[in-house]
C-alpha cells in the first residue's frame, strides 16, 4: 500500500465534512479566548476578586506578555507583516480562486487569528503605558476582558461563517446538489 494514499485516508482532505476540522476549529476558538494576551482569564477572574498575590500574578504575566508581544512588533514587524500577508494571501488564492476545499478550511481558520494578532498587538499597545507606571488591577483586568469580548466576537463570526462555508461546500458535493 502507498504511503501517501494510507496519509490521504486518514486525513480527508474535504475537510468541511470532517469531524476533526470541526474539533480543531472549536479548540482554536476556545484557546483563543482563554488566554488573553497570553494571561489565562480565569487567572484575571480570580485577580479581580482575590487581590494580592493572585493580581500580582496576573500584572506581571501581563507585563511580560505585552512587552513580548510589542518587542516582536517592533524588531520584526515588518518581515512579519510581509511573510504573514504573502502567506495568508496564498492560502485564500489556492482555497477560493482554485477551488482547493482543505485550503479553503485552513483559511477560515488563520485569516480571523490574524485579526487576533493585531487586537492583541493593538491591546498590548495601549496596555504598555498602563503597566508602565503603578498599575491598578481593575483597570488592566477590564482591558484585558474588553480585549477578550472583541476576539469573541470574532470568533463568533468566523465560527458562524466556517459553518455556513462548510454547509454550503458539503450540499454542493452532495448527490442532491
Amino acid at each position: 500500500m502507498d504511503i501517501l494514499q494510507t496519509i490521504f485516508d486518514l486525513i480527508d482532505m474535504r475537510s468541511f465534512s470532517n469531524l476533526w476540522y470541526w474539533i480543531a476549529l472549536a479548540v482554536t476558538w476556545s484557546t483563543a479566548s482563554h488566554y488573553v494576551l497570553g494571561v489565562p482569564f480565569d487567572l484575571i477572574v480570580r485577580a479581580r476578586r482575590q487581590g494580592g498575590p493572585v493580581a500580582e500574578d496576573m500584572l506581571m504575566l501581563t507585563g511580560v506578555n505585552v512587552r513580548r508581544l510589542l518587542a516582536i512588533g517592533r524588531e520584526a514587524g515588518v518581515t512579519l507583516t510581509l511573510v504573514v500577508s504573502f502567506l495568508l494571501s496564498l492560502v485564500v488564492v489556492l482555497g477560493f480562486v482554485f477551488g482547493v476545499e482543505f485550503a479553503q478550511a485552513v483559511a477560515l481558520i488563520v485569516v480571523p487569528l490574524s485579526g487576533v494578532g493585531l487586537l492583541s498587538l493593538r491591546t498590548a499597545a495601549r496596555l504598555e503605558p498602563v503597566l508602565a507606571e503603578a498599575p491598578a488591577v481593575e483597570t488592566v483586568a477590564r482591558i484585558l476582558i474588553r480585549h477578550r469580548v472583541m476576539v469573541q466576537a470574532l470568533g463568533m463570526v468566523a465560527l458562524c461563517v466556517s459553518a455556513l462555508w462548510g454547509m454550503f461546500q458539503n450540499l454542493q458535493l452532495s448527490p442532491l446538489g
